[in-house]
């Protein structure tokens, strides 16, 4: 039998933002917010040759009884300005934005990301995610929450008709005649119509067809409807199955479901989001680790995680002490309003229950078991350790990749950039330097529709009259 090709390994750097992976207290944590933390952060990826930077967006400050949540209070910049400031300070880097698919429309959307990718010169991606509550949607017009088959649905529609979008031109539209200007050749480039019960459009779209054609296509969701979407019509999945079984099942499932759509196990690329702590040896990464978690979950953030599960005010209760002996408030209204966490766990009283029987058989207070819970660093250890469980993880089709999130913005990338990443090009397991510009070829995703050719790119030597603007 001939052995299976070694598998290249795919690398992406998540800009932490706010989130609970963040430590504020590090000397070297810096803005989430000031452009030259964007900056740092996605040149460090592009200096160790990373496929893309992702940038996640919320919508709306998050909320915990009634007082915005404390890892919010920097605020949440656009994807879209981020990202195109970023374009001009890079050169390779793909460049990845969560976009919401609920409270956005399709023409706007798709003339936004077929700009980004013109400005990047083919580095746009696109997270297609749904909005879950009516508490984002308080700051749109139309307002209220779509349940969860519908949600998927619209994002479904959303997704094909912005494709029909960017594919409204074809990419040979364009005509260069230096004496005349520039020209259609094709009265039609552009031209859209869609009707169905989400969206009932039609018009001409004013982008031409962009360096990739369509920016690459990332979907995260971990239930079935998610994992159908993705295998439809993502080019990549985000997970969040950090151990090898709960990671080779998911792969396994997301793949095996590609057939059915008429596409190849390559064709979608499975990426889990993964932290790391790096150190000169184990027991010293061991140790820095045990300090990361406890200032990750200090005592009132571990109240507030359980308040989320058990949608009470549980700030009465000794962090330190044993877990409520009250069971959750299964109610409508919740305490924390704009939080993942709360459909994470879809049945509060039986997570309530375990979480008990976790504790009482272990000896954990509620902190302690928050930091069990909420997840340990993915990767531990010196730069060779590191280098090996990465590399045996892709090798063991648990993944394809990962995503790294650090715990300091935004040098918390520098150490595995200028250690970690030449031990994986020494293995011959990770690029050496950039083959292509897109990136779809970094991703070893198709350029294009087969069909549809890239916008020609005349280069004139003289100016260019230009026609009257009407």
């Amino acid at each position: 039998m001939t052995p299976r090709p070694t598998k290249q390994i795919h690398l992406a750097a998540h800009f932490p933002g706010v989130n609970n992976t963040t430590v504020w207290s590090d000397p070297s944590a810096g803005s989430h917010i000031d452009f030259g933390s964007f900056v740092h952060f996605a040149q460090t990826a592009e200096r160790a040759k990373f496929d893309f930077m992702f940038l996640a967006e919320g919508l709306r400050l998050r909320e915990q009884n009634g007082q915005i949540y404390d890892l919010d209070v920097v605020g949440r910049p656009d994807t879209f300005t981020v990202l195109a400031a970023l374009a001009a300070v890079t050169d390779r880097l793909g460049l990845a934005g969560t976009i919401n698919s609920t409270f956005n429309e399709p023409y706007e959307v798709a003339r936004q990301f077929a700009t980004l990718d013109h400005l990047s010169g083919g580095r746009a991606a696109w997270n297609v995610v749904t909005s879950w509550d009516a508490f984002t949607g308080e700051n749109f017009r139309r307002g209220g929450f779509l349940p969860q088959g519908q949600r998927y649905e619209r994002a479904r529609t959303f997704l094909h008709t912005t494709q029909e979008l960017f594919d409204s031109w074809r990419g040979d539209e364009i005509a260069a005649d230096k004496n005349a200007g520039v020209f259609l050749t094709d009265p039609d480039a552009g031209r859209f119509e869609h009707h169905d019960a989400h969206f009932d459009i039609a018009g001409r779209f004013n982008v031409p067809r962009s360096p990739q054609g369509r920016p690459v296509i990332f979907q995260a969701g971990d239930s079935d409807e998610g994992r159908e979407f993705a295998a439809a019509d993502a080019d990549a999945i985000f997970s969040r199955h950090s151990t090898l079984e709960a990671g080779q099942a998911f792969y396994a499932d997301v793949k095996g479901r590609l057939a059915r759509h008429g596409r190849r196990p390559e064709e979608l690329l499975i990426l889990p989001a993964a932290t790391f702590v790096l150190a000169d040896t184990d027991e010293q990464a061991r140790e820095l680790a045990r300090e990361v978690r406890l200032q990750q979950v200090s005592g009132p953030t571990a109240l507030a995680f359980l308040e989320q599960i058990w949608n009470r005010d549980l700030s009465g209760y000794d962090p330190d002490g044993p877990l409520p002996d009250i069971d959750p408030d299964p109610g409508e209204h919740t305490v924390a309003r704009g939080r993942a966490s709360v459909r994470m766990y879809r049945d509060p009283v039986a997570t309530a229950r375990q979480w008990r029987e976790r504790a009482a058989a272990q000896n954990l207070s509620i902190r302690q078991l928050i930091i069990e819970v909420t997840g340990r660093q993915s990767f531990i250890g010196s730069p060779a350790t590191i280098a090996t469980a990465i590399n045996d993880f892709v090798q063991a089709d648990a993944s394809d990749g990962f995503i790294l999130v650090p715990h300091v913005t935004p040098g918390g990338l520098d150490r595995f950039a200028s250690s970690v990443v030449p031990l994986l090009q020494e293995r011959g397991v990770f690029r050496a330097d950039y083959t292509g510009a897109t990136l779809r070829e970094h991703l070893g995703l198709p350029l294009l529709p087969a069909d549809r050719p890239a916008v020609a790119r005349p280069v004139f030597t003289e100016p260019v009259l230009m026609g009257p603007v009407s």
